[in-house]
């Protein structure tokens, strides 16, 4: 076997939360190009039934649903409809994401619990039950989406945003038990935590900070739009079998300063 067939994804099925549009969209598309059937889906499904044909151009099967990560009934259709047209599920990306910029005295409680629910209770509700199916099949890999904001505490001249923080750490735990009590089942748990990449999220941020993160990245530049798919292939394929419980920081440097 070649070094090159460890990250073959042909006859895998992944889920990618957030797909329709920037990191899940990039995530999606490298999983095609890597042989697997893609799941995408998104609160706003139309980003997710485009993408979905765009990844049917690769030779691979996708389907798009409409899903508000927090809501119990949209994961269960969205992970029952998976498991019914494929037989297996072998990939969960959790992508989905919500953040809300203020400081600690102005920040809203509703937006507080928005941040919390989707960015943590929506990685626990989709491994939930994505995980039912993982487990029977003794095998799945789990990639939560982090962030280079979970791991350290950032400057509030370039990221006021300690709900988003608070979650993204809370991300980061979460994977690492996670990997502890499903090891046993053969299920991978990792995170990926990413930098600043120019997406829609990060607009706000980058056009008034963007100086400021590129002063503090030591590669000197943003994320650009290859510079996740490697990180995830390798989180989602045979090359990271004895890898669990880890957060690879995709984020130019930035949590080494």
């Amino acid at each position: 076997m070649s070094v090159l067939d460890l990250f073959k994804l042909e006859g895998k099925t992944a889920i990618v939360t957030g797909g329709g549009r920037g990191l899940g969209a990039q995530i999606a598309e490298a999983y095609a190009e890597a042989g697997a059937n893609v799941v995408v889906c998104s609160r706003k499904v139309d980003g997710c039934i485009e993408m979905s044909e765009k990844l049917k151009k690769f030779g691979v099967d996708s389907l798009a649903f409409a899903c508000d990560v927090t809501n119990v009934d949209d994961v269960k259709k969205v992970v029952s409809e998976t498991y019914k047209h494929f037989g297996r599920i072998d990939i969960l990306v959790n992508n989905s994401g919500a953040s809300w910029g203020a400081t600690v005295l102005d920040m809203p409680i509703e937006a507080w619990h928005k941040v919390m629910n989707v960015n943590v209770t929506g990685t626990f509700l989709m491994s939930q039950e994505v995980g039912r199916i993982m487990v029977e099949q003794e095998s799945g890999k789990i990639i939560n989406i982090a962030s280079v904001a979970g791991l350290k505490a950032t400057d509030p001249r370039y990221l006021d945003a300690i709900g988003y923080n608070t979650s993204k750490a809370a991300v980061v735990n979460f994977t690492k038990d996670l990997a502890v009590k499903w090891g046993a089942y053969n299920i991978n748990v990792n995170a990926i935590a990413p930098g600043f990449f120019p997406t829609k999220m990060s607009k706000g941020v980058l056009e008034k900070s963007g100086e400021l993160i590129l002063e503090r990245t030591p590669l000197g530049r943003l994320g650009d739009n290859t510079d996740i798919k490697g990180a995830a292939l390798f989180l989602a394929s045979s090359a990271s079998n004895y890898v669990t419980g880890d957060i690879l920081s995709v984020d130019g440097g930035m949590n080494a300063l």
